[in-house]
């Protein structure tokens, strides 16, 4: 059976989306899964915001430029990632899923006048130690070339799923001191959501992260992987891939440091805190083949 695809005319209002995943939560919890749904959605003719694209490099560390960072890209997927899991027959709930790892392909750079073609799909559903895990898959053309692709691993605790759990391979944080130190104010959750349209309660206040558990709000994943990827500055090469794993929550306000090493054709990084231990790990390797 094909996958059933969905053409949008324009992107979906995130806010509404994350509204429904929350309300729905209750009704997705728990249970046994076996299947993802069979779709995609489609957005056709898409042309970036220079100025929402000026607000998202401010936040993330990247110098306004005409070339686009992979991790803009995936921010412009995310709409349909959110409508896609927001469905009704998608079997976990939008507001209880943990974002494991990230991995990008920039096959070639992607100028902020070029007008984008998107598509995302679900995948890759396996049983987890945890629950279950499944891949958010993106990619991106411009006319009928792949200039981008990306997926993002999620976790959907406490739900059952028939087999042996997959151990994922771990990627290892480089042994150096920090080259650059960040600090993070109380608002950076915030700041983030109102550019990426990624506005989980556990990002945005002390009272809303508490109701899922934290005791401050927590930056969001996908900030600290495009925050790592603006600290290499100059040294990206044109085209590369890139994967992260997402270790212990950023808490707001915090301080953090970067550290980086390089490795082959391209660096291995972290973001740790004070003491050393990874909040994320990362892996870059130039050059355009798939992640």
């Amino acid at each position: 059976m094909g996958r059933d695809v969905r053409s949008l005319s324009a992107p979906p209002d995130t806010s509404k989306l994350l509204l429904k995943g929350l309300t729905g939560s209750i009704r997705k919890r728990g249970g046994t899964v076996s299947a993802l749904p069979e779709r995609s959605y489609l957005l056709l003719d898409q042309r970036q915001d220079l100025a929402r694209l000026a607000a998202y490099d401010a936040v993330c560390g990247f110098t306004l430029r005409d070339e686009v960072a992979p991790t803009w890209l995936h921010v412009l997927t995310f709409p349909l990632q959110a409508a896609l899991m927001a469905e009704d027959d998608f079997p976990f709930s939008l507001a209880g899923l943990v974002h494991v790892s990230n991995q990008m392909t920039l096959h070639r750079p992607v100028s902020v006048g070029e007008v984008l073609r998107l598509r995302v799909w679900a995948e890759n559903l396996q049983p987890h130690a945890k629950g279950a895990a499944f891949d958010m898959r993106g990619e991106i053309h411009v006319g009928d070339e792949l200039v981008w692709e990306g997926s993002s691993n999620y976790l959907a605790s406490g739900v059952k799923m028939a087999g042996e759990p997959v151990k994922a391979e771990r990627l290892v944080a480089p042994g150096v001191e920090p080259s650059q130190l960040w600090r993070l104010p109380a608002n950076q959750g915030r700041r983030y959501a109102a550019v990426s349209g990624d506005a989980n309660p556990i990002h945005l206040s002390p009272v809303t992260a508490r109701l899922f558990g934290f005791p401050r709000p927590i930056i969001h994943g996908m900030w600290t992987h495009a925050r790592a990827l603006a600290a290499f500055g100059g040294r990206l090469p044109s085209a590369y891939r890139v994967s992260v794993q997402f270790a212990k929550p950023i808490l707001l306000p915090g301080k953090v440091g970067f550290v980086s090493e390089p490795r082959g054709d391209g660096w291995g990084f972290a973001v740790v805190n004070r003491e050393g231990k990874p909040h994320l790990v990362g892996e870059l390797v130039a050059g355009a083949e798939s992640a």
